[in-house]
């Protein structure tokens, strides 16, 4: 079935330019192939990441995608060093700290790209 294979999230972005600077430099992700109406990225483990050229981007202010980490904190600490925003925010039921947000079950930070694409990073509690 489904579940035994990877699957490659495909996301939105008005500026193909400005979301290679984001992804491949800021974020470090090696490029697998590169046209002139999309970009495929390299994630680790089997997966791959996708962002297609789109005239409208994204509308959804929702999470669209969600990398695992081991240790949050060194992550975002990295991001900030590369120059990408780590989201705060204070909602009922969400309340980050410095960038991060205590779920109970993992902690997680969130980040933007350029498409307004938002990214979620998590460390699940052992």
């Amino acid at each position: 079935m489904l579940g035994d294979y990877p699957i490659n999230p495909v996301l939105l972005a008005k500026d193909l330019e400005a979301a290679r600077d984001f992804y491949h430099v800021r974020l470090g992700l090696a490029i697998l192939s590169e046209g002139a109406d999309d970009l495929v990225f390299h994630c680790g483990r089997g997966t791959r990441l996708e962002i297609t050229r789109s005239t409208t981007g994204t509308s959804d202010t929702q999470t669209q995608a969600t990398w695992f980490v081991d240790d949050l904190r060194a992550e975002v600490d990295e991001l900030r060093t590369r120059g990408v925003d780590v989201e705060d925010y204070d909602l009922p039921g969400l309340k980050t700290v410095d960038g991060i947000a205590d779920l109970g079950f993992a902690w997680a930070a969130w980040i933007v790209d350029p498409g307004a694409n938002a990214l979620g990073i998590v460390q699940l509690r052992n």
